[in-house]
């Protein structure tokens, strides 16, 4: 049966990386890669993990890139601290390694958003590729890629998303610079259309088109939540084109 190598980048992750590194348990090789936490991640995890990397963080393509280098299984599958491998993605995972279609596998994720899984504001993101050719692009909102076809799983993955109305603002924020800054190194421009309609159309694609009103309040928050922080990238751009950040 084909290796499997599981690549988890931390930081400050010490409440959710001891569940996220037993979950995918099953895995041949176990790298984290971590960007100098200050907090108990590090006694945490390095027990469990095969490869812990120590490495400052520049942009999550680049950290990802760099645990890419260690890894040795045939397949990597990439995740977050605050995700988690069910057993049954755990069953079809093994499965479709034994007998793969494609080069690449999206995985469903429903976040949990104010105490629940918005089944109806989830993504298909690409997370488990074949290793040979696998590489990231982008400073923020990294896009993964493979050399092939790539199919979807069946089986969701679990996705802590919520850890604080804060917390997830505070994120968005972060998001939203590193967006800008990628930006403005391409020299894109901002117009009207970029402050007001993007960010209605975020809203209105999360919250009517993907029915994340059948969600309830939690919908509309995360909705909204979702709409400000593609406001918020461009007012950043804004901000860096007239040397204000």
């Amino acid at each position: 049966m084909p290796t499997l190598t599981v690549i988890i980048p931390t930081y400050n992750e010490a409440d959710y990386i001891k569940d996220a590194l037993q979950s995918v348990a099953f895995a041949d090789q176990i790298i984290v890669v971590d960007s100098f936490s200050t907090d108990a991640t590090v006694e945490i995890a390095k027990p469990l993990a095969s490869n812990f990397i120590s490495r400052k963080f520049d942009n999550f393509s680049a950290q990802k890139n760099a645990a890419l280098e260690h890894a040795t299984g045939d397949w990597v599958l990439f995740i977050d601290a605050d995700e988690r491998v069910t057993r049954s993605l755990e069953a079809e995972i093994k499965c479709t390694l034994e007998n793969p279609k494609h080069s690449g596998y999206k995985i469903n994720f429903p976040h949990f958003f104010m105490t629940r899984f918005l089944y109806f504001q989830s993504n298909d993101v690409l997370r488990l590729v074949q290793r040979k050719g696998a590489h990231f692009t982008g400073l923020v909102h990294e896009k993964l890629h493979c050399n092939g076809s790539v199919g979807k799983l069946k089986q969701k993955m679990i996705h802590y998303t919520y850890k604080g109305l804060h917390h997830y603002i505070t994120k968005k924020e972060k998001y939203a610079w590193f967006q800008a800054q990628q930006r403005f190194e391409k020299n894109k421009k901002t117009t009207y259309f970029h402050l007001f309609f993007k960010p209605s159309y975020r809203f209105f694609d999360s919250f009517i088109k993907k029915g994340g009103f059948r969600n309830g309040v939690p919908g509309l928050v995360l909705a909204a939540v979702d709409s400000y922080g593609v406001f918020s990238r461009y007012v950043k751009l804004i901000l860096l084109q007239k040397g204000m950040k």
